[in-house]
């Protein structure tokens, strides 16, 4: 998904997670466009964020399965697979692509881009990228026990950089384009490094103490809906 994307979608995306787990996924490469929100962070750079700050404000049902009559909280103070992003960074190395490992994404509403005071905001705040999308993604492959990690793609500065012009979606066009090529030979390292890890996804019990509501208090519907998300924790 990328940083000017935005669901559409009214209720929990049951079916993606069903189908995700249904095909035994354990691993999430997300790509995605991102603004920079630090001079350091250069158009075309690629970035592996390791944290998120939530600034959505109307995106509950995008950001959870749970819900009707069925609470659960996952831990997500660490929102990034750690081995996933190792694999990216060592793959982006490999392929020659200026990388930065680690960093914070802010996930803004959408779908304007900020204001030229918003950005000054994050950027006192520390942010690092900015973006639409992956925070809910992570949250979701979170609840799913799928290990998740993204490779964000620097398109512009934006408004707050006053050395570059506002940002276009010409400007986000260009830019993306010029990645395409690196991001599918780092995609292809990538993947193989992941086909061929030894160690376990570390989150594939991540949903099994985040149910807070009994068995028998869960309502039949929502618990079918939810089948491929809790089923193996029935009791």
């Amino acid at each position: 998904m990328g940083r000017a994307e935005k669901s559409t979608e009214t209720s929990p995306p049951i079916g993606y997670a069903a189908t995700l787990k249904l095909l035994g996924v354990d691993y999430i490469l997300s790509v995605s466009a991102v603004g920079s929100r630090q001079e350091k962070y250069a158009p075309t750079d690629f970035v592996i964020p390791d944290q998120f700050f939530d600034r959505t404000r109307a995106r509950a049902h995008e950001s959870t399965f749970f819900g009707n009559g069925i609470v659960g909280h996952v831990t997500f103070a660490h929102p990034v697979c750690d081995e996933l992003g190792d694999i990216l960074d060592a793959s982006c190395k490999s392929v020659g692509v200026k990388t930065h490992r680690g960093g914070t994404y802010i996930c803004m509403e959408g779908p304007a881009f900020s204001t030229k005071a918003e950005s000054n905001v994050y950027r006192q705040w520390g942010m690092d990228i900015i973006g639409m999308t992956n925070l809910q993604e992570a949250k979701l492959a979170r609840e799913a026990e799928i290990a998740y990690a993204t490779l964000a793609l620097v398109t512009d500065y934006d408004c707050w950089y006053d050395g570059h012009d506002d940002v276009t979606v010409d400007m986000v066009i260009e830019f993306l384009n010029k990645n395409v090529r690196n991001v599918q030979l780092v995609l292809k390292d990538a993947v193989k490094c992941v086909a061929a890890k030894e160690t376990p996804n570390q989150y594939s019990d991540a949903t099994k103490n985040a149910i807070f509501t009994a068995p028998e208090h869960r309502p039949v519907e929502t618990a079918k809906s939810l089948e491929a998300i809790i089923g193996k924790y029935k009791k």
